[in-house]
């Protein structure tokens, strides 16, 4: 039986380090050098003893799966978050997704990253919640998101924290398309398929994500300009 890890009480809830630079994130007008939402590193386990947990897992033994939800569980809660509105909801697409890993994992059939398999369940596991909560569809848009002005902002202007909760704010439309194609490189065609819309909503979808977040990024800049311009 699974049982659930508490990572706030493990002292593991802090889950990024900068490795996505946010010229990816909000578009190549941008020239803002900071990156964010790749988890901490865990200490990487020799090839057959990660085999021999998925192993034991596979067995329903209970020391092997609380052993690899506590490796796992904040990166693959760093993935949640970016899918998720709030630290509650990432929470319970963390549980949700361990369960399914659990529940799937003699279909591993140890060939490729076991971690890139269990990061597409937990990507599932989000787009599923998305769909049954019947969001408000995405719709076609024109693409006139586009912004060609120059940014220029010094990496210890804005904290992880902070683009992260930018992202969080994000319409969840917007935040499902952007996380897809920036965080976890999918191509518009899957993305089009997985989320049922068509390629053009996508691509709309992604460039009204970038120009929120880019206005977003703009607007938190100028009010703590402001307030040490106070100070």
């Amino acid at each position: 039986m699974f049982v659930s890890i508490d990572l706030k009480r493990e002292g593991r809830a802090t889950v990024y380090k900068k490795s996505v630079i946010l010229t990816q994130l909000i578009g190549s007008s941008c020239n803002y050098q900071v990156s964010l939402f790749c988890a901490k590193p865990i200490k990487t386990l020799e090839n057959h003893q990660l085999n021999q947990i998925i192993k034991d897992c596979t067995k329903g033994k209970s020391k092997a799966q609380e052993f690899l939800y506590v490796e796992y569980a904040p990166k693959m809660l760093g993935v949640c978050l970016r899918y998720s509105k709030d630290s509650a909801e990432a929470e319970d697409t963390l549980q949700d997704g361990f369960i399914k890993i659990f529940q799937h994992i003699k279909s591993y059939q140890f060939k490729g990253s076991f971690e890139g398999w269990m990061r597409r369940i937990m990507v599932n596991t989000a787009l599923e919640k998305f769909r049954k909560a019947k969001k408000i569809p995405l719709v076609e848009e024109t693409m006139d998101a586009t912004d060609d002005d120059d940014d220029n902002y010094s990496e210890s202007e804005i904290s992880i924290d902070v683009l992260l909760n930018m992202v969080q704010e994000l319409p969840d439309r917007y935040r499902m398309v952007f996380s897809l194609y920036v965080l976890d490189g999918y191509p518009h065609n899957e993305i089009a398929e997985v989320m049922n819309v068509t390629v053009g909503t996508s691509k709309s979808n992604l460039a009204r994500a970038r120009a929120i977040l880019k206005q977003k990024v703009r607007d938190y800049l100028g009010v703590k300009e402001n307030n040490l311009r106070v100070c």
